[in-house]
């Protein structure tokens, strides 16, 4: 499986991030031409070698009107002018790039957005992005978003994230580190500081992880073909920068956890209410099995699969909408088939069909949903529709 993990030692940002991964491009400068062609407002983005520690990278800049702008990118404050949530929508949206592109552009703007609005205690549409809605910061979240299309890993994995430590200077004042929207960003990830003073990872970093990132956890085993070094602007007594790893993981597999409780006074809406709220906020599985319990009471056994990273979110939703008073913990080790999804054109209609593939197993199987709907539609037997698949 393809597969891409940023090593994030030393915090992440947005111009750390895109750097790391343009060093993974076959064609950087090329990438960074058509960055530069987009229509993101008067700015010019370009890369160019640095040194950290002994080591050599590449360090991103963004220039706007042939000025540098947005310190968000490297770890430091200025005020700007400020741009709303909806002038960010309608600039991503007017840029000549894919629609995926932009979809996932604006879903990272949502985190951040969401963040802002938790910080500030305003409405989203009220947010004003400060550093953050930048045409730098704009440049740096299309450009990761660019070439991560362009690379197209199968799986993003990250280490737990180093924040920094101390305070930070930004349009509201001195904020402790990590800044309050960073802060909310980062929650249900693994994060840590060293006790290195200054800001490691900056919103955009964060909500950049956050969108693109499947799990935190150990390098996996991996068949590393290339790696990239993504270089902050500070320097620090360690080397400041993202590395990012791409290449091949064979077995598909990694830690989960099962949230195990026993019900014996819900009713079967009750229980299926708090399935479906667990399914919908990230869990991999839910599901339930008769047991018997004390006073011969016939109740349920009710299993919540999740990642370790949701294990406090998934705990607070078993408590919230369940009647259980202790929840039972177990760490398992998961072992999945590299899956696909694409779709076939039949004459009643265009179907998904999932793929799934590893350990010498080949699987297809369309999607209930596509060929339901499509025998309603055409009044057809599900049997007639599988045929033409």
């Amino acid at each position: 499986m393809k597969t891409i993990y940023f090593e994030c030692n030393m915090g992440a940002a947005g111009d750390m991030l895109m750097a790391a991964l343009l060093e993974l491009h076959d064609n950087p400068e090329d990438f960074v031409e058509r960055l530069n062609h987009i229509g993101i407002p008067g700015a010019a983005v370009s890369a160019g070698p640095s040194v950290k520690c002994g080591i050599t990278g590449t360090h991103v800049s963004v220039t706007v009107h042939g000025a540098e702008e947005g310190a968000e990118a490297h770890h430091e404050h200025h005020e700007h002018r400020h741009n709303g949530y909806h002038d960010i929508e309608h600039l991503i949206g007017h840029l000549d790039i894919p629609d995926t592109v932009k979809k996932n552009a604006l879903a990272v703007y949502k985190l951040i957005a969401g963040a802002e609005s938790h910080a500030h205690g305003v409405p989203v549409n009220q947010i004003h992005f400060h550093e953050v809605g930048e045409m730098d910061a704009v440049a740096d979240i299309i450009g990761v978003c660019m070439l991560i299309e362009e690379l197209a890993p199968e799986r993003i994995l990250a280490s737990p994230v180093n924040t920094g430590s101390g305070h930070v200077r930004c349009a509201h004042g001195i904020l402790p580190v990590p800044a309050p929207a960073t802060a909310f960003i980062l929650q249900n990830i693994p994060i840590y500081n060293d006790d290195t003073k200054g800001e490691l990872c900056t919103p955009t970093g964060a909500a950049l992880l956050k969108y693109f990132v499947s799990e935190f956890c150990k390098m996996p085993v991996i068949t590393v073909n290339k790696l990239g070094y993504g270089m902050g602007k500070k320097d620090f007594e360690k080397a400041n920068c993202v590395r990012a790893y791409i290449g091949d993981t064979e077995k598909i597999g990694g830690e989960i956890l099962e949230l195990v409780c026993n019900l014996d006074d819900m009713t079967p809406e009750a229980v299926a209410f708090a399935q479906q709220l667990l399914f919908d906020e990230g869990a991999l599985d839910v599901y339930t099995a008769p047991i018997g319990m004390k006073k011969c009471r016939s109740g349920l056994s009710l299993t919540c699969m999740c990642r370790t990273a949701d294990k406090d979110k998934m705990l607070a939703l078993i408590f919230k909408h369940t009647t259980t008073l202790g929840i039972r913990e177990y760490i398992s080790r998961r072992y999945t088939l590299q899956k696909k999804q694409s779709e076939v054109k039949t004459e009643y209609g265009t179907v998904s069909v999932k793929t799934s593939c590893g350990f010498g197993v080949l699987k297809s199987k369309p999607e209930y949903e596509d060929v339901a709907r499509i025998a309603r539609e055409k009044g057809i037997s599900i049997q007639e529709i599988l045929k033409k698949l």
